[in-house]
């Protein structure tokens, strides 16, 4: 199955250390990172998305995709 995950948070190092784990946990980048500011908050907000293809597993919607 092939999953699909849109991490997204404040342009901090805690942001890239989200992304940088789901990279060490197999998961890989898809397409360039999104950036908006949030005038509200005064923060750039990131995103970005990743996708990971896991052998012998089935889609379920009541799956935790982070687990993987």
């Amino acid at each position: 199955m092939k999953l699909y995950r849109f991490i997204t948070g404040i342009d901090d190092s805690e942001f890239c250390h989200r992304v940088t784990q789901a990279l060490n946990k197999g998961w890989e980048l898809s397409g360039s990172p999104s950036l908006t500011y949030d005038a509200t908050r005064g923060a750039t907000i990131c995103g970005q998305a990743v996708t990971k293809e896991v052998e012998g597993a089935e889609y379920s919607r009541d799956i935790t995709l982070g687990d993987y």
